[in-house]
């Protein structure tokens, strides 16, 4: 393995990269679903939405859809694939009753919460190991990967004869 003064080089840690991730979101992948969640059609984009709504407390559409970085529509379709077996609720806002509050319905807040543990377990161990400019580190990358990827799918896509 070729390595650089603290580490492996770019070339190797690339490499380890590629066969790692696949491997990691096949395990995140087979995490147990509780049985209250086991009949619904959850997909990847389904639990970034639960994620924010267990962690941050209800809110608004817009809120959800800055958050996820996606247009307010995509988060209402998603709400609405939620909302029709009861897995989230809406409620008027005390201050606008225009606008709609998005929460986790109570008897679905328990299998929420324990089939996100999984991940969030795994990766307070991670973290709990590492001092904070690593941890910061971790973040940022994955994030800089994250936009890499986008990049690279937009220049695939306008590459693309039309």
């Amino acid at each position: 393995m070729s390595t650089e003064s603290d580490g492996p080089a770019v070339d190797e840690a690339v490499r380890t990269l590629l066969l790692l991730m696949p491997r990691l979101v096949g395990r995140a992948k087979r995490l147990p679903l509780p049985p209250a969640l086991q009949g619904l059609d959850l997909a990847p984009r389904h639990l970034s939405l639960l994620a924010h709504l267990e962690y941050d407390g209800p809110t608004s559409v817009n809120e959800l859809a800055a958050r996820l970085e996606v247009a307010p529509t995509t988060v209402s379709l998603m709400v609405s694939d939620l909302s029709r077996p009861g897995v989230l609720h809406r409620t008027a806002d005390p201050d606008d009753r225009r606008r709609r509050i998005i929460a986790i319905a109570p008897a679905y807040a328990a299998p929420i919460a324990e089939w996100l543990s999984g991940s969030a377990s795994a990766w307070e161990r991670v973290m709990r190991g590492l001092g904070p400019a690593q941890r910061a580190t971790v973040v940022n990358a994955l994030h800089a990967y994250e936009a890499a990827l986008e990049q690279t799918g937009d220049e695939h896509r306008n590459a693309q004869p039309r």
